[in-house]
């Protein structure tokens, strides 16, 4: 059975020079006898993997030296609550509404405090980014809170919101080392991996100093402090150990391919194949307002249901798997993360050029 062309939102394709080596170190990892799936987390070994995977990533984001990075379990669904239990000291924070993820935030923050709705794209099925250079952000808010690439719906914001003075708060899950950043300008970035760098099960939370403190919500458990898990430098249980290790041979890779500059100009490269093709289409629409749209996924649909499941359904036959579009808006979605190869895009473009001369 070859390899087929993997468009899932997540978990997603992986880099296949990852899986091979990955394959290889399987049974015996660099002569430890034993797999890094059987290896104490507390070993020599697996302590100079997870360090390495660290120092990779600080380098790859140019992580500044007063933030922490954590790797967490729990997914970025259990962020949605750890924000707040750690950061809601006044009791308010203001969230920008722009899909389902950021909606989902916004509804486990009001659980903790006054959770204030400053912006929202729910108006047009979330298919913009709404202009967010001078929102209504209270004075006491403890942060403004952004999902920054929405996986259901393809939007991407292109410039930050306005905070005004207060705290970012970023889930980036599926536009992870895409392309350069700012971590300064953010008080957490953080996203789950299985989108863009790894396999399922971890959660990477890089987080500014002075934002970890002992001073969480009452009865916040120990294992939601940001404190316990950067005291014990993502050692205070069992990590995510395997899941860890995969990331760090992701990080490696993109070094190796030319860091993050070089995948955002992959990135636009393979986006602009996808995306010129929709915009000529007689038959295909995407559904995103144009100067927001992600350069990771890809929502399109061709205005006919039985159409569109047709369209899935040869496509997998052909080789391209998992482009059925998310339930709340149905259609197609083509997720091209970092280790979808141009070649993947270019075939699923000619695909649907020969789909749309046939019907």
């Amino acid at each position: 059975m070859s390899r087929v062309y993997n468009f899932s939102a997540g978990p997603a394709v992986l880099p296949e020079e990852v899986l091979r080596e990955a394959a290889e170190e399987m049974m015996d990892y660099k002569g430890s006898g034993m797999s890094v799936m059987e290896m104490s987390h507390r070993s020599k070994v697996y302590d100079s993997i997870i360090k390495q995977a660290e120092a990779d990533l600080r380098e790859l984001m140019n992580i500044p030296d007063n933030y922490k990075v954590l790797f967490l379990q729990g997914g970025a669904s259990q962020q949605f609550a750890m924000i707040p239990m750690n950061l809601m000291k006044n009791r308010k924070a203001a969230y920008i509404v722009t899909g389902q993820w950021a909606k989902k935030a916004f509804q486990e923050g009001k659980l903790y405090g006054e959770a204030v709705k400053v912006a929202s794209s729910e108006d047009e099925t979330f298919s913009y980014i709404p202009d967010c250079s001078d929102l209504d952000i209270p004075e006491d808010a403890d942060y403004v809170y952004i999902c920054e690439n929405n996986t259901i719906y393809g939007t991407k914001y292109k410039t930050l919101p306005n905070t005004k003075g207060h705290t970012l708060v970023a889930d980036v899950s599926s536009c992870f080392l895409s392309e350069p950043v700012d971590v300064s300008a953010y008080g957490i970035i953080y996203g789950g991996v299985q989108k863009n760098i790894g396999p399922a099960g971890v959660v990477i939370v890089i987080i500014r100093e002075d934002l970890i403190t002992e001073d969480t919500l009452p009865a916040t458990p120990t294992m939601l402090k940001y404190k316990t898990h950067a005291d014990a430098e993502s050692l205070y249980n069992t990590p995510p150990a395997y899941g860890i290790y995969i990331c760090g041979k992701v990080f490696q890779w993109i070094k190796k391919m030319g860091g993050l500059t070089v995948m955002k100009q992959r990135n636009e490269e393979k986006a602009k194949i996808l995306y010129d093709f929709l915009d000529q289409s007689k038959m295909f629409k995407g559904t995103v307002r144009k100067e927001d749209r992600s350069l990771m996924n890809v929502p399109f649909v061709t205005g006919d249901k039985e159409l569109d499941a047709k369209f899935v359904k040869e496509a997998e036959a052909a080789g391209f798997v998992n482009l059925k579009g998310h339930r709340t808006v149905g259609g197609m979605r083509a997720s091209i993360y970092n280790a979808m190869p141009k070649e993947g895009v270019e075939k699923l473009v000619a695909f649907m050029k020969k789909f749309e001369e046939e019907n």
